[in-house]
């Protein structure tokens, strides 16, 4: 038998994170792996990022994970989304050489310390008084392991449509995991259905670039790791993609074939994802629609093939070869592999705590799509969360939970394991009550310090981490103490700027609060009153960061007054063994709901589907007869 602190089952993007978090962190680590070949495989689109979801990506690498330099490495095009809306709902987002994205994620987990890779299935997770005690796989070897975290993706119990044809695998060309699936039953977890599905992919060479609207990376990038802020090149060539569109003939070809698609002929029983629908579900769902956009995005550098995003189908081959030739540009495309659906089990992420572990078995902890969730950076989150508080369960040191002020994960996760979902699960800035906090440029400044404590960020990162820090408190600080004169030169700048001349002094400070004025325009006014003056290198590269927090000062703190308000709840505890049967003035829906969930916080109570104001009243009046408030 081998002992391992910590084993992870799967390697997928949460599985990466998983066990790179565990390694750093000291703990003995296993990773398994169906396919050794398939670790940090991409194996739908390949781009990480996007709106809601980069906040996710600068997250994770503001606590140390990998998945930000990773993409920085192998990114082929680089593009910032929402910048014409207010700074909460900028993100970013990249293309990847998919081959590329994936050979250094696999590069990095085998360099990494502490960190053993071995390609087994694992049939059942051995547990003794419902806890966590080994693995056991096909090969009847025992693994002995003190905490687990399962990161499966859509290899749980698998099962691929194509047309009215379906087999049992976890992506195409990999095969599927049925007996840790039906361990799962027979434990008694509550297992349902998700959906989701892929494009076709096409062959370049076969494609008409002439006609379609080409869209080319930012220039200069931004890239995602802090670690690379003032990087103004990226480390591979840049590639556009195409935009092109469906048009009615396409549409006619998916009518026609609509009753070969499992989906509309009743074979696909799991519940698909209701922001990313097929372009079947799109057409017969919108039939207004005369067309739905695609972009042509490249797989890499070195290959021909090209991901059509926008046409996800599981339709016979014969079909999507014609609702692909009916594009413009397409007319003459090949299909190098087929689109298709995938099928596959997920646990209610009800059955979780707030620190990813399942509340039936201590130690097994659920990462990615066996939560019900959909998405790289979803998935990736979870992994590094889950992995962090495996590390700390076998140290008995207390989970690390971030909230939702905290961090997009923490929204991430609050949801999951708070609402349930019988979706699959995407992040979106809506569903963050405290978006202006929580943007993609301060994630460090959230962050940082945590990955630094957990010993996920090294001492020479978070040395520039706090250099940063410094130079944006000292570049506020500085801005109120310097004054502007209303004399000819500053107002003639001012007016040049489509501004308002000043008829008294002002400080920088007020200045910029000014909506078309920025501190880069204002330096040279500056300069002309004061010629010593001059901003330091770092002050120069915060001047965003700055700039943000003056304009938008009045907002956050607004927002940060509802924090106030919201942590005042979190922080009132609900203990573990809450009686709320009998409790007057509880409905038995809420009962239900709260035995069910088991809030950790008055604050989590009050987000529960059917918890109403009027019990969180009752929960409070009973703690303080209890002495607790």
């Amino acid at each position: 038998m081998t002992d391992f602190d910590i084993a992870v089952i799967g390697a997928g993007h949460a599985g990466c994170e998983a066990a790179l978090a565990a390694a750093r962190m000291g703990c003995k680590t296993l990773v398994c792996i169906i396919n050794a070949d398939t670790i940090g495989a991409m194996s739908c689109n390949p781009a990480v990022g996007g709106l809601a979801k980069g906040h996710l990506v600068k997250e994770i690498d503001a606590l140390g994970g990998e998945m930000a330099k990773n993409i920085d490495a192998t990114g082929i095009q680089f593009r910032r989304l929402n910048t014409s809306k207010g700074p909460a709902v900028r993100s970013s987002r990249a293309q990847a050489d998919r081959l590329l994205y994936q050979q250094r994620m696999k590069t990095v987990l085998e360099q990494q310390e502490n960190l053993e890779i071995r390609q087994t299935v694992v049939d059942e997770i051995l547990t003794e008084d419902d806890r966590v005690v080994g693995l056991r796989t096909s090969l009847d070897e025992t693994i002995s392991v003190r905490a687990v975290v399962v990161a499966t993706g859509t290899f749980l119990n698998g099962l691929i449509h194509i047309g009215l044809k379906q087999f049992p695998a976890g992506r195409m060309g990999d095969a599927a995991s049925t007996s840790l699936a039906q361990w799962y039953r027979r434990i008694g977890f509550e297992v349902g259905r998700m959906k989701t599905g892929t494009v076709p992919r096409l062959d370049g060479k076969t494609i008409d670039y002439s006609s379609l609207e080409p869209q080319y990376s930012d220039d200069p990038p931004a890239l995602f790791s802090f670690a690379n802020a003032h990087k103004k090149k990226p480390d591979l060539p840049q590639l556009p993609c195409y935009i092109t569109y469906t048009n009615e003939q396409t549409h006619a070809v998916i009518r026609n074939g609509i009753g070969q698609s499992p989906m509309y002929s009743g074979i696909i029983e799991g519940i698909g994802a209701r922001y990313c629908p097929s372009i079947e579900d799109k057409v017969m769902r919108f039939p207004e629609k005369g067309r739905h956009q695609i972009f042509l995005e490249p797989e890499g550098l070195d290959t021909v093939e090209v991901y059509p995003n926008g046409i996800p189908t599981s339709l016979p081959l014969q079909t999507q070869v014609e609702l692909v030739r009916s594009i413009v540009g397409l007319e003459n495309a090949r299909i190098i592999r087929p689109g298709y659906a995938i099928e596959y089990d997920y646990i209610d992420p009800l059955e979780l705590k707030p620190s990813l572990e399942t509340k039936r078995i201590s130690g097994l902890f659920h990462a990615g799509q066996i939560n019900g969730t959909s998405g790289y950076e979803e998935a990736a989150a979870q992994g590094l969360m889950a992995a962090i508080n495996a590390a700390h369960l076998v140290r008995e040191q207390a989970p690390l939970i971030l909230d939702r002020s905290q961090a997009y994960i923490g929204v991430l996760i609050d949801d999951l394991v708070t609402l349930g979902t019988k979706e699959p699960y995407r992040l979106f800035t809506s569903r963050a009550e405290y978006r202006l906090l929580l943007r993609e440029d301060n994630a460090d400044l959230r962050l940082r310090e945590i990955g630094f404590q957990l010993g996920l960020v090294d001492e020479k990162t978070y040395q520039s981490f706090l250099l940063k820090k410094e130079a944006i408190e000292q570049g506020c600080a500085r801005l109120d103490t310097i004054r502007l004169k209303p004399v000819s030169a500053v107002n003639e700048g001012l007016s040049a700027l489509g501004s308002t001349p000043l008829t008294q002094a002002m400080t920088l400070t007020e200045l910029l609060r000014r909506p078309e004025l920025r501190l880069k325009e204002l330096t040279p006014l500056v300069a002309e009153q004061i010629p010593e003056f001059s901003f330091s290198e770092e002050e120069i590269r915060c001047q965003g960061e700055v700039e943000l927090q003056i304009k938008y000062a009045g907002y956050i703190k607004r927002q940060q007054e509802q924090v106030d308000r919201f942590k005042k709840l979190e922080r009132t505890k609900l203990p573990e063994d809450m009686q709320y049967k009998g409790m007057p003035g509880l409905s038995h829906e809420v009962v239900e709901k709260l035995n069910l969930i088991r809030p950790l916080s008055l604050g989590q109570a009050s987000r529960i589907s059917g918890v109403t104001p009027a019990a969180v009243s009752v929960l409070q009046v009973h703690l303080k007869k209890m002495g607790v408030l």
